[in-house]
């Protein structure tokens, strides 16, 4: 059975706790989950979740955990079914490599970042910054452009 997009978030939500950094912004989140999903298709050749992942204005989001944490800005647990038992000792260990990178990154320069790079400006088109969008970031363009660096 794939881990699911919740797993993965609750996992990324327990290491925050360990490392006292709760809560976390949502939107810090969300770059966490995409850098995990887009660091597990290089590393293990796979996906981590079938959720997609879209191209917003302020980066990439999963709109199904979007869904899960609408409303709030900050999130210490997520109140969803998903659990972090599920996800893979490979699965973890991805996840454990993009938060020791990323983890300590603020919320802004993760979205920053995420807009200097190819899966999402490709997604993005022509679409001027700001406005709505939610074309999709594609598994394919996320490894290849992520195994190339």
């Amino acid at each position: 059975m794939m881990a699911t997009v919740f797993d993965a978030a609750k996992y990324i939500l327990e290491l925050c706790g360990e490392q006292d950094m709760l809560p976390i912004t949502t939107w810090k989140l969300q770059k966490l989950v995409y850098y995990s999903q887009a660091w597990s298709l290089v590393w293990d050749d796979e996906p981590l979740f079938d959720e997609e992942i879209q191209a917003w204005a302020n980066g990439p989001v999963c709109p199904e955990l979007y869904k899960a944490h609408r409303g709030r800005l900050k999130i210490s647990v997520l109140d969803i079914e998903g659990d972090s038992q599920n996800l893979l000792p490979n699965q973890r260990d991805t996840i454990d490599v993009v938060f020791n990178h990323y983890g300590k990154k603020t919320a802004q320069y993760l979205s920053e970042l995420t807009h200097q790079e190819r899966p999402w400006k490709d997604a993005r088109g022509t679409l001027l910054p700001g406005i709505r969008g939610t074309s999709v970031i594609t598994l394919e363009n996320m490894a290849e452009y992520y195994g190339g660096l």
